[in-house]
């Protein structure tokens, strides 16, 4: 089955990361965008629904940039589907994990998690990081 990852965010978040996660990793046609809320006109229950239905015969993985947002919330709506996976706090290291993975990964909800638990690593406060080298050399 083919695998498809959108990207959703409030406002060109989507669309800018992808332009960062095609820089690193290169172009696919795996991977859409859906910037929300660029004009007065945007429905996004709409937007939505295409996107779902444009993809009913692949996985599908979307990414949305924040828990509980009204972006998210319109695609939690889909949870039940089959094939359907939903991830809240898109970030560039776990992109560049998951683009890299997506079509050999065997289960996705565990190629997911892993993923998830490998990319909360590279969150890192830099100032307590280099200190914490510099107080271990001191050793």
């Amino acid at each position: 089955m083919d695998r498809k990852l959108v990207l959703a965010s409030h406002g060109k978040f989507a669309s800018g990361i992808l332009s960062s996660l095609q820089l690193i990793c290169g172009a696919t046609d795996e991977i859409t965008t859906l910037d929300c809320y660029l004009t007065e006109e945007f429905d996004l229950h709409a937007a939505v629904a295409e996107i779902i239905e444009a993809n009913v015969d692949k996985e599908v993985v979307v990414v949305t940039d924040l828990f509980g947002g009204s972006v998210n919330n319109e695609f939690l709506t889909y949870i039940q589907r089959p094939n359907y996976y939903l991830v809240a706090g898109m970030n560039l290291p776990f992109l560049i994990e998951l683009v890299t993975g997506l079509n050999q990964a065997k289960s996705l909800p565990e190629f997911i998690q892993q993923t998830l638990e490998t990319s909360k690593q590279s969150i890192q406060f830099c100032n307590q990081t280099f200190q914490q080298e510099v107080d271990e050399e001191d050793f």
